[in-house]
């Protein structure tokens, strides 16, 4: 079964950096797209980044300018280079990817983001 493992969360002062990474656990034939989703209590899930297989490159306006998405040449791994943290940005992040021949996409299994003032 395909697995998604997800890595790189932790606790940053405001205005600290952190790194995030998913992995396919194997190569698939073609992956869309694959990128992070974010919530937290009392807010609705939100997509934050997401990179497609062409290379472009959505973010949600708040991230933009401090979130850089990539992709390893390989295509197994995408990171999230979060800086310039701020409190708003505390929330469990879970990596997704989507395989064309599927209707559902793969979820990681979430890791915790907390950015303290």
């Amino acid at each position: 079964q395909v697995q998604l493992v997800e890595s790189g969360g932790g606790t940053v002062q405001a205005g600290g950096s952190l790194r995030l990474s998913c992995t396919l656990s194997e190569s698939r034939p073609r992956i869309d797209y694959m990128g992070w989703y974010r919530q937290s209590p009392g807010k609705e899930r939100e997509l934050v980044a997401r990179i497609t297989d062409d290379g472009t490159i959505y973010y949600v306006s708040s991230v933009k300018g401090r979130f850089t998405i990539s992709l390893d040449s390989a295509r197994l791994t995408w990171y999230l280079q979060m800086n310039s943290l701020k409190t708003d940005d505390t929330a469990v992040y879970h990596c997704y990817a989507k395989e064309h021949s599927m209707t559902l996409p793969y979820w990681g299994q979430g890791t915790q983001v907390t950015v303290s003032s």
